[in-house]
């Protein structure tokens, strides 16, 4: 019997022997494709830091040497934050390998480094894609991936196609961006395909704690962080500087907030007022807003409504109003204006003599998302999609500028050089208490000879169909323009004479981008401005000039994009307000340093072109001195009397107010907006 129980236990020792070493080879498969995994996400890891630099190559102004320190910060948190990108992708391969192992690798070692080449190459390129496509964003609008890509893919495709054509050589990138897919195919293949069986001998009870240390790692790694909150919850600022501060951030990240952000919007699940601070507080931001506790409660909306004072000169000789919103046109380049760098060309004299509030910043950094709140009378939405492009396309704004002057019995025009069916700002104006809306094909009616760019029509025409509308007028006229020069890809009217504009070494130091390409969009800049103020010279030089307020701003400072600035916070966002006045109005004395922005046009407008008439509105009157003057920005920049500052900010007495106002003035106009829908 003794015999027979010896016998059975050595059999018994020789499976669980055998059994031991099938484990341990099964899991040395496993450990070595691992391995491999690992070598292969730092790889791409390094490869992801190689695109932050060249991102900080192609845009970095010059920095101090005191500042390397803070380069270097940026360097490791973006390395941080990359470090949490490619965990993700590593969370599906461990799990896959972990499962495969408890299966008795029941998928062989070749099959898995098949699967996983598929993998790996398809994340890879998309994030290659997306990576390239935030290059090209912070290229433009000097920011990494917003919402605004989403706006950029509702634009005429066959334009913005036409202006990556002439503005760079596709069929380089195309090669490069063939080589490189190919080069990365071919090194994932290779890295993946080399695994083998680990050398390490671990003890079968030691295993699953060897697979819980990759978990470990990978779930860590996600974080980002071993504190109490993950890395991605709350992106530490490691300099003052707004650049070196937008290195960390990764494209991909930042396209999946950008994604949200849209996705909320178009759920309707977008909400401003829990944002800033106010849900179930709608009457405190109104008193904040307003600066005073005693409020009309009952109707909140009354509070913002405003009656002009009674001018008997004004009701006898109501005078034409003309805004014109030249694309992109910031006003920082301006400081570098001389006789060898006249950008202002014929537009100088005008800003010279007429009142130009110097103060002044956009409202939004778009085109659309700056005209729309201008227009009707609101400040822009942070992180919002158009309202032309949104649940709100079919509804006509009570407070719209249009309407106010449809009501004092103007005619009303929007006039745009390019389609209108661009971002449906036919269909949305006309809404909006513009008696018609024109387009290029309207102006290409008035005049056949005009000619196109890849937007529309040049400036010159679009002045040329206002004037027209001025001259032929029997009735006091309201002309809103936007046109459509100075925007990628620059490409001049052939009948134009550019001046040339030397740069100058102040100049050159601070621009970022590629200096041709600079050149090429300086000169339409200047044809830009020429033509505004040859169409002032029009004005002037007519009987117009005594019977019309002509009003010029821009929608953005784009070229913030390609340059950097001394004092980002002051400078970035700065455009004009120019207001010219005929004779008879000009009896108020004004602070031109007053600080605003799109919303204070047209309350400015109607304090100085209508009498005895009510208009609701979020901005100020900046003609008057007595009251609060801060502009906004949808990227939370504010400006005030004591200088810029991004929101939040630390306390500051001489800042709060502004701060209070610009909170207070989102909760206000987002509440305003749902009650009309």
């Amino acid at each position: 019997m003794s015999e027979i129980l010896a016998l059975v236990v050595l059999i018994a020792s020789i499976i669980c022997k055998k059994r031991q070493s099938v484990s341990s080879s099964r899991f040395q498969i496993n450990l070595g494709l691992l391995k491999q995994i690992l070598i292969l996400q730092s790889t791409f890891l390094l490869l992801l830091t190689t695109f932050r630099l060249f991102l900080f190559i192609a845009f970095a102004p010059s920095f101090d040497s005191n500042m390397i320190n803070e380069i270097i910060a940026a360097f490791w948190l973006g390395f941080r934050i990359d470090t949490v990108l490619v965990s993700y992708f590593m969370a599906l391969p461990l799990l896959i390998v972990v499962f495969n192992h408890l299966l008795r690798n029941f998928l062989s070692l070749k099959l898995l480094q098949m699967i996983f080449t598929g993998y790996f190459i398809v994340i890879y390129l998309l994030v290659s894609l997306i990576v390239g496509m935030d290059f090209g964003f912070y290229s433009y609008f000097n920011e990494h991936i917003t919402i605004m890509i989403y706006g950029i893919m509702d634009d005429d495709t066959w334009a913005l196609l036409s202006i990556a054509q002439k503005n760079y050589n596709l069929y380089l990138i195309a090669l490069v961006s063939i080589l490189y897919a190919l080069g990365l195919m071919w090194c994932v293949k290779q890295i993946l395909f080399a695994a083998k069986e680990s050398r390490i001998v671990v003890k079968g009870w030691q295993q699953p704690f060897v697979y819980l240390l990759f978990v470990g790692l990978v779930f860590v790694g996600a974080r980002g962080s071993i504190g109490l909150f993950p890395l991605l919850k709350d992106i530490p600022d490691v300099s003052g500087d707004p650049f070196i501060n937008s290195l960390p951030i990764n494209g991909v990240f930042a396209f999946q907030k950008a994604s949200e952000q849209y996705a909320r919007n178009k759920s309707g699940s977008y909400d401003l007022v829990k944002t800033v601070g106010y849900k179930n507080h709608e009457q405190q931001a109104f008193r904040d807003f307003l600066g005073r506790d005693d409020i009309n409660t009952t109707d909140l909306f009354s509070n913002l409504e405003h009656t002009t004072d009674t001018n008997l000169l004004l009701e006898q000789h109501p005078p034409h109003v003309v805004v014109v919103m030249i694309e992109s046109f910031g006003t920082p380049i301006l400081k570098y204006q001389s006789e060898q760098f006249d950008i202002l060309r014929s537009l100088k004299k005008h800003f010279d003599k007429d009142t130009l509030f110097n103060n002044f910043i956009s409202t939004a950094n778009g085109t659309i998302v700056s005209m729309e709140p201008l227009l009707l009378n609101l400040t822009a939405r942070p992180g919002s999609t158009s309202y032309g492009q949104s649940e709100y396309l079919g509804v006509a704004f009570s407070q719209a500028a249009a309407g106010v002057y449809q009501k004092a019995g103007y005619e009303t025009h929007f006039v745009y050089g390019g389609d209108l069916s661009w971002r449906n700002v036919g269909s949305f104006f006309k809404r909006q208490g513009f008696d018609s809306v024109a387009g290029k094909s309207s102006i290409k009616k008035a005049f056949p000879d005009s000619v196109e760019h890849d937007w529309g029509v040049y400036d010159k025409y679009s002045y040329k169909y206002v004037l027209k509308q001025l001259k032929e007028a029997t009735k006091p006229q309201f002309i809103f323009l936007l046109t459509t020069n100075n925007h990628p890809p620059y490409i001049l009217d052939p009948a134009y004479h550019s001046k040339p504009l030397v740069i100058s070494k102040a100049l050159k130091s601070h621009i970022t981008g590629n200096l041709e390409l600079i050149k090429q969009r300086l000169k339409d800049y200047q044809y830009a401005l020429d033509m505004a103020g040859k169409f002032m010279d029009e004005i002037k030089a007519s009987d117009l000039a005594g019977k019309s307020v002509i009003t010029i701003t821009a929608d953005n400072n784009t070229i913030e994009g390609v340059m950097h600035y001394d004092n980002f916070l002051q400078e970035s966002k700065q455009i004009p307000f120019y207001l010219y006045l005929p004779p008879y109005l000009r009896n108020t004395k004004v602070d031109m340093t007053t600080p605003g922005s799109h919303k204070d046009i047209f309350p400015t407008l109607y304090n100085q072109t209508l009498s005895n008439v009510t208009y609701s509105a979020i901005g100020t009157n900046l003609f008057n001195s007595n009251i609060l003057h801060c502009g906004f920005n949808d990227k939370h920049i504010v400006i005030s009397r004591e200088g810029a500052f991004k929101v939040p900010m630390k306390k500051d007495d001489a800042l709060n107010a502004c701060q209070k106002q610009y909170k207070a003035a989102l909760a206000v106009g987002e509440v305003w907006i749902k009650s009309q829908k």
